[in-house]
Order: structure tokens, then sequence, then C-alpha cells
């Protein structure tokens, strides 16, 4: 796996969140127009609004799906931060600190990660803005 920086961190399964995405869509839009044309016939129209409601069923988790597996990898974050805090200078994390910029504090190594998360407590700094201001990139290789 090659080097993490700013530019390569953010991760992007072509398959998933384009392919599986388009797929879904047209599966939606399939079934719809499937809907439309069997409203007149009596022994289609069971089956062709069950599909239309799995199709959007389909879409509803794959949205779910990815913002659940985000959020438990959220939280890990938090748990694994605070510990390095702790571990680092004695303390918790600073309370004020938002998730958004604890994520983007993982990525700082170990010899900036105090005086970072210091800043962006003090000065709002946001995710993208403490990403930027890290010198020493420490990569996460094991996301979601």
């Amino acid at each position: 796996m090659k080097q993490q920086n700013y530019v390569n961190h953010k991760r992007f399964v072509f398959m998933f969140h384009v392919v599986l995405f388009i797929l879904i869509l047209l599966t939606i839009g399939g079934s719809l127009v499937n809907l439309w044309k069997s409203f007149g016939d009596h022994s289609r129209i069971y089956s062709s609004s069950l599909i239309s409601v799995v199709s959007v069923c389909l879409l509803l988790m794959f949205f779910f799906m990815r913002i659940f597996a985000l959020k438990a990898q959220d939280r890990a974050i938090r748990a694994e931060e605070n510990l390095r805090h702790f571990v680092l200078t004695g303390k918790l994390l600073d309370f004020r600190l938002t998730i958004r910029q604890i994520i983007g504090l993982r990525f700082a190594s170990d010899e900036e990660f105090v005086v970072l998360a210091k800043r962006a407590a003090e000065d709002y700094l946001s995710e993208d803005a403490i990403k930027r201001a890290v010198k020493n990139w420490k990569g996460d290789y094991y996301r979601v």
C-alpha cells in the first residue's frame, strides 16, 4: 500500500460508490416503470409494487450500511485518539473538540498531536484545516 498523505488519504471504492449506486438507481427506475405499466393489470400490480418497495429498501440499505459503519468507525477513532492523548499528556482530549476535529487529528504524528489538538480546540479548526496542518502524516490503513 502506498504512503498516505493529505492528497490520497480519502477512501473511494469505485465498485461501491459508483457502480453499485448506479445499479440500485437503475433498479428503482425499472421497478417504478414496471409499477406504472402494471396499474391496469390486477395480476401484476402486487408483484410490481413489491419489487418497487424492495428496490427502495435496497437504496436505503445502501446509505444506512455506509452511515452505520462510519459511525462505528468514528466512535473507535474517538476512543483511540482519547487514549493516545492520555498516554502522551496524562489528560483526556479537550471536551470542546468535535468528532470531525478528532478525525482530522488522527493523522497527526505523536510529536505534533498534542499541540495540534490544543490549537484545534482553541481556534475551532475544521477537520480539513487540521489535516492540512499535519506535517508528519500518520496513515490510517485500516479504515472502512
